[in-house]
């Protein structure tokens, strides 16, 4: 979301800008090796992971309740990791974490579709639809 925007921003602002006049050198070691850099996660990471909890949850309970394996919510997970987490895999790792948390939570409890598993189904995609808002609304372009 924003965070893609300033990595491409940063990228395209540091690569230098070479003019006719400029002489090829060899680079020192220092100067080709790669620097660690920490990342700050977003204002909104808490937001994003109760999100991938819930996607995994309503993953769990919609495969269970339809009775075919449906991979609409794993997808739209990929896709979150995939945009949000390019080049931090500690992210990465808390978001999957996320993700399997909430499917494991509901595997433990529910072997069988029920009445209570539908609610809870809709329940956690209402809650989701709702931190989707709030995050794009608070911190999107």
């Amino acid at each position: 979301m924003l965070r893609s925007l300033f990595v491409t921003l940063g990228l395209v602002l540091s690569v230098p800008l070479v003019g006719n006049t400029a002489t090829a050198r060899a680079q020192t070691a220092e100067e080709t090796a790669p620097v660690a850099t920490y990342t700050q996660p977003p204002p909104y990471e808490d937001r994003l992971l109760r999100l991938a909890e819930i996607l995994g949850s309503v993953q769990y309970l919609r495969d269970l309740c339809n009775g075919e394996s449906e991979t609409t919510w794993r997808n739209s997970m990929q896709a979150l990791i995939d945009s949000e987490t390019a080049g931090e895999p500690q992210r990465r790792e808390s978001l999957t974490a996320g993700y399997n948390r909430g499917f494991r939570a509901f595997a433990s409890v529910y072997a069988s579709c029920t009445d209570a598993a539908r609610v809870a189904e809709a329940r956690y995609r209402r809650e989701g639809a709702t931190l989707v808002t709030e995050i794009v609304a608070r911190y999107g372009n």
